[in-house]
């Protein structure tokens, strides 16, 4: 990585791993590991949007998870605002996460449903000793934010749609003042105009308030829609990594390619040739040897089932880990 843009990072990820380790037998003897990160590396500037994007199982969502300390690490190092994140635990690690939030995947699970929305939105300044006098009018301003009002206050989850729901989760994340927020799959569950409501807010939000995103998805438009420069992982490592433009217009990862090439044409005139990758996502546990994709990789040759690529820079700000970038 650009020993420049290292150096003003606000995130900076460096052979980060997470192995789970797993049991067979009568016995339960230790039968492998699943690497479900294996050596991701990437630095995020302040007030960037960083996609990352990936089939499910890929390990994006584990991630994002190991940024916010939410699961320890195998391997590898996180340094957030400089901070080496590794070894810390406790009051410290309280401490950063009042900077680093998360919004979550499923609105409704992600939310109690015994507390009221005002209960919510408050646990988080409570917990952090950031709760004034006049709780109410903090939440009901964090609300008319994500564009609730202080009608919600006394709701339950239950009571608001989908979006709804994802809103107040938002509400939550911003309460502490965070400067990055990690956004794993936020629109995924939620139908097509209300995605885009919801990505919407999250570009004003980044605007008002400086905010920092790494965006989790599965669906490559939505991740153009907010994304400043993108990650495609595969089976735990990160094959291609660019600006937002760079990617779209030129790829030089066979499975990048592929993954734009399942994006569907608004132009029923207009007729897209489909690259379908054969076979199955191989088992993390026991991963192919060489490059993780030749089993599915149209383009492999001999090198690619014998031999790892390096994860490298062949244009300026544009990564990809190929034998044969196209």
């Amino acid at each position: 990585m650009d020993e420049a843009a290292t150096s003003q990072a606000l995130l900076e990820v460096k052979g980060l791993k997470k192995h789970f380790p797993f049991k067979q037998g009568i016995f339960s003897r230790n039968a492998g590991v699943v690497r479900a990160v294996d050596g991701v590396d990437f630095t995020i500037q302040p007030g960037e949007t960083f996609g990352i994007v990936g089939e499910s199982g890929c390990g994006k969502s584990t991630t994002g998870q190991l940024i916010l300390k939410l699961m320890e690490p195998t391997a590898g190092e996180i340094r957030f605002q400089g901070q080496n994140l590794t070894n810390v635990t406790g009051k410290q690690i309280r401490q950063v996460r009042r900077d680093m939030q998360m919004v979550f995947q499923d609105p409704y699970a992600s939310l109690n449903p015994r507390l009221t929305v005002r209960n919510i939105v408050a646990e988080s300044l409570k917990v952090h000793g950031l709760a004034k006098s006049d709780l109410d009018d903090q939440v009901e301003e964090l609300l008319n934010v994500v564009g609730l009002g202080s009608h919600h206050l006394l709701r339950y989850p239950h009571e608001f749609s989908g979006g709804q729901r994802q809103r107040i989760g938002i509400a939550r994340a911003l309460a502490l003042k965070p400067k990055l927020i990690i956004c794993d799959e936020p629109v995924s569950a939620l139908d097509v105009s209300i995605q885009a409501q919801i990505l919407n807010l999250l570009k004003k939000l980044q605007k008002d308030f400086q905010l920092t995103y790494i965006f989790i998805a599965h669906g490559l438009p939505a991740v153009k829609h907010v994304s400043d420069r993108i990650g495609v992982m595969y089976l735990g490592k990160m094959v291609e990594l660019a600006s937002q433009e760079a990617l779209f217009q030129h790829p030089h990862h066979p499975y990048t390619e592929a993954l734009l090439s399942a994006i569907p044409v608004p132009d029923p005139t207009k007729r897209k040739e489909r690259i379908v990758l054969q076979g199955e996502l191989p088992n993390p546990a026991d991963p192919p040897n060489g490059c993780h994709f030749h089993t599915r990789c149209p383009y492999a040759k001999a090198i690619c089932r014998e031999e790892e690529p390096v994860f490298k820079q062949i244009e300026k700000g544009h990564y990809t880990a190929c034998h044969f970038p196209l």
